[in-house]
């Protein structure tokens, strides 16, 4: 109830939000909506729409938006925000995230693909796609990331599948759980891929060798530690491509895109570099100290600001999908 509550209020600033600077609202009804708002925002000509929920709705947004120029900008209101972390903009704080938007600043970041799903963290085959595949969504909208804890204990203690992770110019590898970030966090605010930039040009691979009850503690200690990248049963490399399918040609390996359950293996990563256009803060400058301004040059960038802030094309530029 309080979750719902919180919700609802959450909701309410973003409309207020949307009425005070002219945008146009779509409220989405169900799976798949959010993508199909997006493609038509795209075909009516919009120059920027806004996700405004968590990183399942991005990821819906950003498969009605890929392929084209539109840019992405981000109200975070899920349950992790992970992709908004990695950007650095601030979760369920929609005014601050509006100031974002409006100041304009934008960033090309790597797009990925597991065949012809796109996605911007991360992605994973095996034991946490069966997580997500297990999880109550009447639990999970209560509960939250416990939701996913209690499916997980279920999943690791069933027997692991094997999967074969094939790149070029590389002997095949394997494991029983793989997971390819575009960035750095996975669940949260948790450096999984600890050296991983959203605009390299590469996917970052981790593929575990085990996932019993003590292996996942075990990996868990280490991530929080930052160690877990050598220890001997988990192997880490860079791609561009890659195929993960399952050992045994019949058996029914789920893989997961920002969260969202999306299909079965055999599936085939990519990556397009610079793809996506994203409102994030402006970078921090080290050492930069402020510069006060007096007299025409105070006026003339007060007007630079104001017309960086204003979105371009005319007429209803901004939508916002939620």
């Amino acid at each position: 109830m309080a979750r719902s509550k919180r919700a609802g209020r959450l909701r309410e600033t973003i409309a207020q939000l949307c009425a005070e600077h002219a945008a146009v609202v779509r409220l989405t009804e169900g799976p798949g909506d959010a993508e199909a708002q997006a493609e038509r925002a795209v075909a009516q000509g919009f120059r920027t729409v806004v996700a405004a929920g968590g990183d399942g709705t991005v990821n819906e947004v950003v498969n009605g938006l890929a392929g084209s120029s539109v840019t992405l900008g981000l109200l975070p209101l899920g349950t992790m925000n992970v992709f908004a972390a990695e950007l650095g903009v601030p979760g369920n704080e929609p005014r601050k995230c509006w100031d974002i938007i409006e100041a304009g600043h934008v960033r090309r970041i790597d797009l990925a693909r597991a065949n012809d799903h796109y996605f911007v963290q991360l992605a994973g085959i095996g034991f946490d796609a069966q997580a997500v595949e297990g999880v109550d969504q009447g639990f999970k909208n209560n509960f939250g990331p416990l939701s996913y804890v209690i499916s997980a204990a279920r999943v690791a203690a069933r027997r692991p599948p094997r999967l074969i992770v094939e790149t070029e110019h590389a002997p095949a590898r394997e494991g029983c759980f793989v997971l390819v970030g575009n960035g750095r966090f996975y669940g949260g605010k948790f450096e999984v891929f600890k050296n991983a930039t959203l605009d390299d040009g590469k996917l970052d691979v981790i593929i575990c060798k085990n996932v019993g009850h003590l292996d996942l503690i075990r990996y868990v200690q280490n991530v929080l530690f930052g160690t877990h990248l050598e220890l001997p049963d988990v192997e880490h490399f860079q791609a561009r491509k890659l195929v993960v399918r399952p050992a045994e040609e019949n058996e029914r390996v789920p893989f997961e895109a920002d969260g969202e359950l999306v299909g079965h293996a055999p599936v085939t990563f990519r990556v397009t570099p610079g793809r996506l256009r994203v409102l994030t803060p402006r970078p921090k400058v080290a050492g930069a100290r402020p510069v006060r301004l007096s007299g025409r040059a105070a006026l003339a960038a007060a007007a630079a600001a104001d017309a960086a802030r204003r979105p371009t094309g005319g007429g209803d530029p901004l939508l916002a999908v939620f």
